[in-house]
């Protein structure tokens, strides 16, 4: 794997990182649950940095509705499955990664099979609080590093995003949601997170009308979703290139 080193992939990060560091990512297999607006840009960035495997996992198409904040979605892209979108361009962006992208909706009971899959890191940036709380459960349980996105929709100001433990956060009513469920299951710390302090806007009309259609959708500003997941994926960077 040293070869892989003179990659121009790395020619920049290795300013940055030790070599045996940038050998870490290489050697490092990381799932990402949920690949929209958050999730798109946590694979980007892990596949920029060298990280050798992706597992992504997520049952949606591309939507016209995607197109103010999601990575994958472009014109030329809709209809089309996200995970496959991100998979055909992580490998034009580096070669050396191995994806294995999976269209399939994640049911809480998933979760301890997928999780039990031997993950140097898991992130969690999914939209269903169920399918959060068990997926951050399994690998808090079966001691697999995770990162989690709490809510970046109705938030405008990045000077307000935080990375902290799970326990630790305010200001978030998802964050608040996952705490109690979390606590109910005997979890603590140990659950770091991305969210903001900064208090949602109220809900727009046009939430409103969707919302008595039975769908929960929230406003989202077009760089904050990005802006949690480059977070994310520096986490997962930081703490896989650590020195033991």
């Amino acid at each position: 794997m040293n070869e892989h080193l003179n990659d121009p992939l790395f020619e920049r990060s290795r300013l940055v990182f030790e070599d045996a560091a940038i050998l870490r990512l290489l050697d490092a297999r990381v799932l990402v649950a949920g690949c929209g607006g958050v999730g798109g840009f946590v694979v980007e960035a892990l596949a920029r940095a060298g990280v050798g495997e992706l597992v992504l996992v997520d049952h949606d198409v591309v939507s016209p509705s995607n197109l103010n904040r999601q990575i994958v979605a472009l014109h030329s892209t809709l209809d089309q499955p996200k995970v496959d979108v991100l998979k055909q361009r992580v490998e034009d962006i580096n070669p050396l990664c191995r994806v294995d992208a999976r269209q399939t909706f994640l049911a809480p009971d998933d979760m301890p099979a997928l999780v039990g899959e031997k993950f140097d890191f898991v992130v969690d940036a999914i939209d269903s609080l169920n399918c959060k709380v068990r997926l951050v459960y399994e690998a808090w349980h079966q001691q697999v590093p995770v990162v989690s996105s709490m809510g970046a929709g109705r938030r405008v100001d990045p000077r307000f995003i935080r990375v902290a433990d799970l326990m630790d956060t305010h200001g978030c009513g998802l964050a608040r949601q996952m705490r109690q469920r979390l606590r109910k299951l005997g979890v603590g710390r140990g659950i770091e997170v991305v969210f903001s302090e900064e208090l949602p806007k109220a809900p727009g009309p046009m939430e409103a009308i969707e919302g008595a259609r039975g769908r929960v959708v929230n406003g989202t500003a077009s760089y904050m979703p990005g802006l949690f997941g480059l977070t994310l994926a520096g986490r997962v960077i930081q703490r896989l290139t650590a020195s033991e």
